[in-house]
């Protein structure tokens, strides 16, 4: 794997077009937002300020003009761990213009199974993710851009699969 000296850090400093993610797992709970995951697991509301940096960084790109969005490949019944990602995480994420999708592979073959989670940046750097079978985040590797083709592929297929979070949201909602 030829990979960048560049960080995935460096990559959300200087993305000019778009910041795309493809998020594979039903389970992150090891990986950041770990008591706010707690509390939505103990019935507590979310709180205000959730996200808050997040949601900064989001609204500075997006009102430079500058898209990020994702899709997400899960299946029904949703995990405690989506539930919380969706209900919490997506709904606040999106009131500072993240957009999401759901591909929904509860009735279908799953068209990227061997595909793990990644960041695409300005459809040419890829960022593979590595995650423990828990959730827990354990690093990124930033490919050389002539891999970049590779992944912009994965994004196109899962993107002509998905739907609208919100839309889906509305339907499935548990």
């Amino acid at each position: 794997m030829t990979t960048s000296s560049r960080t995935l850090g460096d990559l959300f400093d200087t993305f000019e077009h778009e910041a795309f993610r493809l998020e594979t797992l039903d389970d992150y709970s090891q990986s950041g937002s770990v008591d706010a995951y707690q509390s939505f697991l103990a019935g507590q509301e979310r709180p205000d300020g959730y996200n808050a940096d997040w949601l900064e960084e989001v609204k500075g790109h997006v009102d430079a003009g500058r898209r990020m969005y994702r899709v997400h490949i899960l299946k029904r019944p949703l995990t405690p761990y989506l539930r919380f990602e969706l209900g919490w995480g997506y709904v606040t994420n999106a009131t500072a213009g993240e957009e999401f999708f759901i591909l929904d592979i509860t009735d279908q073959p799953n068209p990227l199974s061997s595909v793990g989670d990644f960041w695409l940046f300005d459809s040419a750097t890829a960022v593979p993710m590595r995650y423990t079978l828990d959730g827990k985040f354990l690093g990124a590797d930033v490919l050389a851009e002539d891999r970049g083709r590779e992944y912009v592929t994965y994004r196109d297929m899962a993107l002509a699969q998905a739907v609208p979070f919100a839309e889906w949201w509305a339907e499935h909602r548990a």
